[in-house]
């Protein structure tokens, strides 16, 4: 389910501690959420299940006007951590609807800064500057280190691999990922991105927020369909939010993969009532009995937990297993549809 917190400019950015604050404006501004999107690509992990959008397809636009060169810049980088492979001139010129002299102009400035690479057929790619950003950004992410802290210390879930994600628009984002030790686990790509509705991560952040707030992140027609099992829509995903507030977890049972069950549990921070990221593992369902499912259950909740605690949240509770979500009461007063 990792970036800059800068945007793209010619002047050298001065990187900034990041509070968790601070990380949650940024996720929240269209052009600092793609340069960061795009920086994390550059920091893979083996993957078996693969992200299904681009970068920059979540955020919503900020309010403030963005400054030109720089979205311009933005969307050159976005376009080549997307591409499969090194883009020629003229491909990236039709593709970002830019003229070849200023795109030509922004990709030596871009190249003379590390950020993109020339090689010797004068194609294009993204430069090893992104890999420095995107390290960065795990050292002084406060939430990024607070699930490595938790992560690295948590025996119970050893043998799984563990994602952190955040919401970023209708996307979940895969920050940071714990690798698990079975040898034929589950492994996600850091940067990874897929549709919040069908995820475990996402519905357990969605299930904490507001009927507004889901609204506006979720449209009333879903995204396709990732699988025959994904959710059909918003009347099914209600009933699965209101599941989740009522467990303290979320479930994806086969909706972004086939044969894969996932667990997800939201993360809190210090006085906010909606969650500011979630934690999720995934499970190969063939093998998972009734009882590893429910160690499984418990322990994500526990993780979620302690990665809260970290960040300064408040308990939710002093009871063995899984909570209700604290702050999320606000959206179930909306009613929920009976299934047809």
């Amino acid at each position: 389910m990792s970036g800059s917190s800068n945007a793209v400019g010619v002047d050298k950015p001065r990187l900034e501690s990041l509070s968790f604050d601070r990380l949650f404006s940024i996720l929240n501004a269209r052009s600092a959420s793609r340069t960061a999107r795009s920086l994390i690509r550059s920091r893979t992990m083996s993957t078996e299940i693969p992200d299904t959008k681009a970068p920059g397809s979540g955020a919503d636009a900020p309010d403030t006007p963005l400054v030109p060169a720089v979205e311009r810049a933005t969307r050159v980088l976005d376009h080549l951590a997307a591409a499969a492979r090194p883009q020629p001139l003229a491909e990236l010129a039709k593709s970002l609807a830019l003229p070849k002299s200023s795109l030509h102009g922004l990709l030596l400035t871009l190249t003379a800064l590390g950020l993109a690479m020339r090689d010797d057929r004068g194609e294009y790619a993204l430069g090893p500057k992104a890999l420095h950003w995107a390290q960065a950004f795990e050292r002084q992410s406060s939430v990024i280190a607070a699930f490595n802290e938790a992560s690295q210390a948590f025996a119970a879930l050893r043998e799984e691999t563990i994602m952190l994600a955040v919401l970023d628009g209708e996307d979940v984002l895969y920050l940071a990922c714990r690798p698990g030790s079975r040898a034929l686990g589950v492994n996600f790509r850091v940067g990874g991105r897929f549709p919040a509705c069908f995820t475990s991560s996402g519905k357990a952040m969605l299930a904490t927020l507001p009927a507004e707030r889901v609204d506006g992140l979720v449209a009333r027609a879903l995204p396709g369909r990732l699988t025959r099992h994904s959710v059909a829509d918003r009347t099914a995903l209600e009933r699965q939010l209101l599941a989740a507030r009522a467990s303290g977890y979320a479930v994806d049972d086969e909706e972004t993969a086939e044969g894969m069950h996932c667990f997800g549990a939201p993360v809190f921070a210090a006085g906010r009532s909606e969650a500011v990221a979630a934690v999720a593992v995934s499970l190969i369902k063939a093998s998972t009995t009734p009882e590893r499912e429910a160690e499984v259950v418990a322990a994500i909740t526990a993780l979620a937990a302690d990665v809260s605690r970290r960040l300064g949240a408040a308990p939710q509770g002093d009871a063995p297993g899984p909570k209700p979500a604290s702050g999320a009461r606000a959206l179930s007063r909306r009613p929920v549809s009976a299934a047809s």
